[in-house]
């Protein structure tokens, strides 16, 4: 019965819907197709009734249906979300506009508005009296008419769909933004309303307003979306329990992401990072350094014993979004990423990107500049007959002719010119990787890289060498690893309160009161969602600085009473902080900033099944094609084999190419490959390829 238990899971993106079928824990179906900017639910059922057809599976037999969804990003930078009011606390109507008036380009004089307006203009906002003090004690009432009357003009006026409410020290007090959200629903039942308090109950008035109109911005587009994705699934006859992807790396619930609709904004790129962690540990590794590429973007992430590195000061379309996430470094470089020439003659790649539609030049869709897919069909890389497991033929020839003509520009030859195109989008990639490492303290030839998505393994053998990284792990699945990583993702719940007191305040003794009512609080909410108690595990943190610091970092709690936990925590800040800035002063006085709870639910690891049957390399080889790896050398005959046929254990020395149906492993001059006992394809290098 078990092994008729399937998961499905579903990860959208720029080029290709990714989906993944894990059968009874062990066996792996995968699919690609097309992914359909203008419907995306389409894709996903699409791609679920391909995944069903492939395995022979019925929809009855899948229990469980898990989704990264870009619906709420893409609102954001497309800027079609909900129509939007903000309510303020009297004085503060213009918080959301005034900003930090911090510049992100310093010397640019035609830099365009730096805080997030769009979410909801002057106009849209309104000053409410009623206030607390910064201990939560009332210094005026609520006026309730006020409330009433404002968004009767606002709904008059501007159709109105959501309510972004964000009063002040509410994080400390809540009841006046409670007390709204009461008032509304009774005299305006079809808004959506989002509250600070709920959704960034911590200090720093821009940021929690910011956070809190995305919040009430996305909310509407995500309510539909979830709709009609729990409709479409029912009717494709699957009625399994659905879950989705949040920014840290867990999953959550329909309904409770319909409730915070804000922490879904990059459950994508998230997503490909648990894939990853899991691969590397399949592998004994632990530490690891993931690089997705997929078709319109590079994104690169570190994973530090295990666990992912989090940030809680993100952003999105240069606007801060204060919500704990994946660290993920993301940069316009992908296989769609356009080549170009500026007016003075210098080669770019990217950020602009060719996406699906037309898509590169060889996709035959009416695409004439050229791409770093087309330069990976120039290179002979990949095989336009077996792109995406054959179900996509590549045209070779109008490759050849987009970066033809740009290398006519350039007085270049073609295959010195595709090259070229490799080399500068590989060189912001590791500087990417530079960027999630050394800036946070992290030496990168320590870690392994895992190169994941359509393009990763094609580009990984060029990156790990640059950096003196350890070595690369490729996994089984690399071309749909953001899917797969959804079915080993936990189930989560975070729970944020701001505290504000110093280390040796009398008023620490308070902590535990505190993190007890926020562990409650998760314990409802995995009961809520069905978790056994058995099944969940909880950690605690403090964001905690020096007294006078205006950001802080994050540490993990210690079980026990307060008189234990702080001197811990204290100590593990210090080192931290010497760790990342590379100073520390024990003598200064500490303070906590923030408590913070997550209750974490991990689902049973899956136990993979890796192929017993006796293959030899003969068997693999499917043919050899010439591959260009160096300007000297030019073109050379370079063996390609299927990887499922590879045999364990045994030594390829690059040049090799090796295919698969979701992507191709290019392994480079000077590189060994194997696949090792968890059937990763694991890449080590000599000096001639790190050089």
């Amino acid at each position: 019965m078990t092994d008729m238990m399937v998961d499905i899971a579903v990860d959208i993106g720029g080029t290709f819907t990714d989906v993944v079928a894990l059968r009874g824990g062990r066996h792996v179906h995968i699919a690609k197709v097309p992914s359909t900017p203008g419907n995306l639910i389409m894709g996903i059922v699409q791609g679920v009734e391909r995944i069903l057809q492939q395995s022979e599976l019925t929809p009855s037999q899948v229990t469980r249906f898990v989704h990264s969804s870009t619906v709420a990003t893409n609102a954001i930078l497309e800027k079609k979300g909900g129509r939007t009011a903000l309510l303020a606390t009297e004085g503060f109507r213009d918080s959301l506009e005034i900003g930090r008036q911090r510049r992100s380009e310093l010397y640019n004089v035609h830099i365009g508005v730096q805080t997030p307006t769009f979410l909801a203009p002057r106009r849209m906002r309104a000053a409410i009296r009623g206030r607390m003090d910064a201990a939560g004690n009332e210094l005026e009432p609520l006026d309730e008419q006020q409330v009433l009357d404002a968004v009767t003009r606002l709904r008059e006026r501007y159709a109105i769909e959501a309510v972004a409410v964000c009063y002040l020290h509410s994080f400390i007090n809540p009841a006046h933004e409670r007390r709204t959200r009461e008032l509304l629903a009774e005299h305006f039942p079809d808004l959506l309303v989002s509250l600070s308090s709920d959704v960034d109950p911590v200090f720093r008035e821009y940021e929690r307003a910011v956070s809190t109109a995305f919040d009430a911005y996305v909310r509407p587009k995500v309510s539909i979306y979830l709709g009609e994705l729990e409709r479409a699934l029912k009717d494709v006859g699957l009625n399994a329990h659905v879950q989705v992807m949040q920014s840290r790396g867990g999953l959550t619930t329909l309904a409770s992401a319909a409730e915070r609709p804000v922490t879904m904004l990059l459950s994508g790129p998230a997503a490909g990072v648990m894939g990853g962690r899991f691969s590397g540990e399949l592998s004994g590794d632990h530490d690891v350094i993931t690089l997705d590429i997929g078709g319109t973007s590079c994104d690169v992430a570190l994973v530090r014993r295990g666990k992912p590195i989090l940030s809680r000061d993100g952003r999105i379309d240069r606007y801060p979004l204060r919500i704990s996430m994946v660290d993920v470094n993301t940069i316009g470089a992908g296989g769609g990423s356009l080549a170009w020439v500026d007016r003075s003659g210098g080669l770019h790649v990217g950020p602009e990107s060719a996406g699906s539609d037309p898509g590169p030049a060889c996709y035959g869709r009416g695409g004439t500049q050229p791409t770093v897919t087309d330069a990976s069909v120039v290179l002979g890389y990949l095989n336009p007959g077996y792109f995406a497991g054959g179900t996509m033929h590549l045209d070779g020839e109008l490759a050849h002719q987009a970066v033809g003509r740009l290398a006519a520009e350039l007085g270049l030859g073609v295959p010195q010119l595709a090259r070229g195109i490799h080399r500068i989008v590989n060189d912001r990639m590791a500087e990417e990787v530079r960027l999630v490492s050394v800036r946070r303290g992290y030496d990168p030839r320590h870690f392994s890289l895992v190169p994941l998505g359509g393009a990763g393994p094609v580009h990984g053998g060029r990156l790990a060498p640059r950096l003196a990284m350890k070595r690369i792990v490729v996994p089984a699945t690399p071309g749909v690893l953001a899917a797969f990583g959804l079915l080993v993702s936990p189930l989560e719940h975070e729970s944020t309160r701001a505290f504000g007191v110093r280390a040796k305040d009398p008023r620490m003794s308070g902590m535990g009161g505190l993190l007890a009512e926020l562990t409650e609080k998760g314990d409802a909410q995995m009961a809520r969602d069905g978790v056994p108690a058995e099944r969940i595990r909880t950690s605690r943190f403090a964001d905690v600085r020096y007294v006078g610091q205006s950001y802080e970092l994050e540490v993990e709690l210690a079980a026990g009473a307060a008189a234990q936990m702080v001197p811990q925590a204290v100590a593990a800040f210090h080192e931290l902080h010497q760790r990342i800035y590379g100073h520390n002063d024990p003598a200064q006085e500490v303070e906590f900033v923030n408590l913070r709870v997550v209750h974490r639910a991990e689902h049973v690891p899956p136990q993979l099944e890796v192929s017993a049957t006796q293959r030899n390399l003969a068997q693999a080889l499917k043919e050899t094609r010439p591959a260009w790896f160096d300007d000297d050398t030019g073109y050379q005959d370079t063996p390609v084999y299927e990887r499922i046929l590879l045999p364990p254990e045994e030594r390829l020395q690059g040049p090799v190419i090796i295919e698969q149906v979701d992507t191709t492993t290019v392994v480079y001059p000077g590189q060994t490959a194997w696949v090792d006992a968890a059937g990763n394809v694991i890449i080590t290098f000599d000096e001639s390829a790190a050089s």
